[in-house]
């Protein structure tokens, strides 16, 4: 398993693992659940640059040759500035509002979205990659690494805990209720 920063030709992987955590946020985003629109949505903004959800803020997992999973990150104090983007293009070209809250804040770097192929669940490359993001950012790099949990989802609730995540507050997200997470270093 090999854990790298994205490049551009990731994208089309990126765009699908990244809907699966996304999913339900991109319905309300296009304004209908369709999935084939919203895997376009995802696409476009993943191979734009200089957007929240942009491969340049991506790192993905190899496992023999192709990508497994893929995760955003971003500093938090630049998510203005990286939302800016996605909202011009939801509302050019799908006409819908855009006005979600902030999901984060200057002071954190932010795992946004998180997605691993449904064929390679259960073997850890979750595990795996969040445990290299905390060593990344936290550890080498003494940042905090924050991100939000849906509260009904304790399973994954449950495998961040035991990351080393601790519940920071509480946010509302697209209308979701959400617990916010970080891990702090020493």
């Amino acid at each position: 398993m090999i854990i790298r920063k994205a490049t551009k030709t990731d994208s089309p992987s990126i765009a699908r693992y990244l809907l699966l955590a996304m999913e339900e946020i991109v319905f309300e985003f296009i304004g209908e659940n369709n999935p084939e629109k919203a895997l376009t949505f995802m696409h476009f903004l993943v191979t734009a640059e200089n957007n929240q959800y942009s491969y340049q803020n991506c790192w993905v997992v190899e496992e023999d040759g192709s990508v497994v999973a893929a995760v955003t990150v971003y500093d938090g104090g630049q998510l203005e500035e990286l939302r800016a983007p996605v909202a011009q293009y939801v509302r050019e070209e799908y006409k819908q509002p855009f006005n979600p809250e902030h999901e984060t804040q200057s002071g954190e770097f932010y795992i946004d979205s998180f997605g691993v192929d449904p064929g390679q669940q259960g073997k850890g490359i979750g595990s795996a990659m969040l445990q290299f993001l905390i060593d990344e950012y936290v550890h080498k790099n003494g940042q905090i690494l924050g991100l939000l949990v849906d509260k009904e989802n304790p399973g994954a609730k449950k495998l961040y805990l035991k990351l080393g995540f601790r519940v920071v507050g509480e946010k509302t997200l697209v209308g979701k209720q959400m617990e916010h997470l970080q891990v702090i270093g020493k």
